[in-house]
């Protein structure tokens, strides 16, 4: 299936700086498709640490469970990433196991380095046998292919690990105070929940960073950018993101967190992984319309994201936006089905610009008129004060249409 460009796209792929210390190369296995791209493999400078977050599913795929013992080793040490598109390597059992194995096995003897300290990802579909043979053929050429990082490269990984993806996803930040920078690709269109992370997405910085520090910024970082996105509420076996840092470059480490830099480093990352989810948003299967749903006036910020998400995923929020029918209704609907604090005799909304209701009905005044001028756009904001605190919480998300429905019905053909 050859899916146009989505219309929320941005204009291209963004100029990415090279990452001291990763080195990228590119290859068509054959995994599901021929002549494309579905095989990556970044080769990471000794030293490099790294920090991930998996998705929380019940039914991980084989490469999670192979990130989730690197990662818990002591010295959290990385020396390459392979990632493959086009097989989940999910729900295969033990030959799962041993796919990832080879997979990882196949790099390590190749860039001779320990095989504990290969990363794993796979995407794609589910419950299907890997390829083994056509991956570890293509292995050795590919690490013979090996190039320091750059704008073409950053862009052929974003590309190689695409599914239904219509765009490559980049991203990246300087990190102020010092001479490092944050770069990130990201792929992500549908079953987008997130438990974790997205889909898939990986981050280099040339900065060396303490383990535990790394690992304690990522964590604040998705929870503010992966964690608060939403195309279908389906939360995928395979969501994992992670966090390179190689220490090549010329910035002295930072090993506290009393460190001032610190600061900047979290800033710079938290925009990167920001940037990323909000693409995958705007790539949403069939989306036409880039949603931010804001609830304030909740008791925690937690508690303003469980009722965010709530109205975020409910389809029938999603097919009025669709159709920019300005059903104030179904909003209401999505706060009191989320089980969180709300007080119903206080509840405002606002579509766009235009309130819609406040302490519990609908405004005088009203212009539903302007509300439905706003739901044309391509954006499209959503706000709710649900009148029992001071916090407040984001979620994107995007609409339902009929696109969604013809990608995933012929997904698999």
């Amino acid at each position: 299936m050859t899916l146009a460009a989505s219309p929320l796209a941005p204009a291209g792929f963004p100029d990415l700086p090279p990452v001291a210390g990763v080195k990228l190369a590119t290859a068509a296995a054959g995994i599901r498709k021929n002549n494309r791209a579905d095989l990556l493999v970044a080769e990471l400078a000794p030293g490099t640490s790294v920090a991930g977050t998996l998705t929380r599913s019940l039914c991980p795929a084989a490469p999670v469970e192979w990130c989730r013992r690197v990662l818990d080793q002591g010295d959290r040490g990385a020396r390459a990433l392979v990632c493959n598109s086009g097989n989940a390597n999910a729900f295969t059992g033990k030959a799962g196991e041993v796919s990832t194995e080879l997979t990882a096995l196949a790099v390590a003897s190749g860039l001779e380095v320990p095989v504990d300290s290969v990363l794993v990802a796979s995407t794609g579909l589910i419950g299907e046998p890997m390829p083994d043979e056509k991956i570890t053929a293509a292995v050795p050429p590919l690490l013979d292919n090996l190039q320091p990082s750059g704008a073409h490269g950053w862009k052929d990984a974003a590309e190689a690990i695409r599914t239904t993806d219509t765009f490559a996803k980049g991203s990246f930040a300087p990190v102020n105070g010092t001479d490092a920078t944050i770069v990130g690709i990201a792929k992500g269109s549908g079953m987008i929940a997130p438990d974790m992370a997205t889909m898939l997405g990986f981050l280099f910085t040339d900065l060396a960073v303490a383990p535990d520090i790394l690992q304690d910024s990522l964590t604040a970082a998705v929870n503010r950018s992966f964690n608060r996105i939403t195309v279908d509420s389906d939360t995928s076996t395979n969501d994992t993101v992670l966090l390179f840092a190689t220490g090549s470059g010329s910035t002295d480490p930072i090993t506290s967190t009393s460190d001032p830099r610190l600061d900047d480093f979290q800033a710079a990352l938290n925009n990167v992984t920001l940037d990323l989810a909000q693409q995958i948003i705007r790539d949403g299967e069939g989306a036409t319309k880039f949603v931010a749903v804001k609830v304030t006036g909740a008791v925690s910020e937690d508690s303003a994201a469980v009722i965010a998400k709530s109205i975020a995923d409910s389809p029938l929020v999603k097919t009025a936006l669709a159709a920019g029918d300005a059903n104030w209704g179904r909003v209401v609907m999505a706060v009191g089905k989320a089980g969180q604090p709300a007080n119903r005799d206080r509840l405002a909304i606002w579509i766009g610009p235009e309130q819609v209701a406040e302490s519990g009905s609908v405004l005088d005044g009203y212009r539903e008129s302007v509300a439905t001028e706003h739901l044309a756009q391509h954006e499209v904001e959503i706000m709710v004060d649900v009148g029992v605190g001071e916090h407040q919480a984001t979620v994107w998300t995007c609409d339902l249409t009929h696109g969604y429905i013809e990608i995933n019905a012929g997904y698999r053909t």
